[in-house]
């Protein structure tokens, strides 16, 4: 693998994405636990579920820049 330095932009947006999916997956993992147990309060669940939402978001936009436009 190349430093970053040598990184083209595309292949730093493939990394970036392969974080963020990681990053939602984990957030939906500990979600689904602290319903399960029932030991967070709404606020806690709430606000893990909105930064959940920011990052399908930003993992949308990122996969958006990735998929080249096809015109038809």
């Amino acid at each position: 693998m190349t430093t970053p330095s040598e990184m083209d932009p595309t292949e730093v947006k493939r990394v970036q994405l392969q974080v963020l999916i990681s990053r939602h997956r984990d957030l939906d993992a500990a979600i689904v636990a602290l319903e399960a147990t029932g030991t967070a309060d709404a606020f806690t669940i709430r606000r893990l579920k909105k930064q959940k939402l920011a990052l399908k978001d930003r993992i949308a936009a990122i996969e958006d820049d990735l998929t080249p436009d096809i015109i038809a």
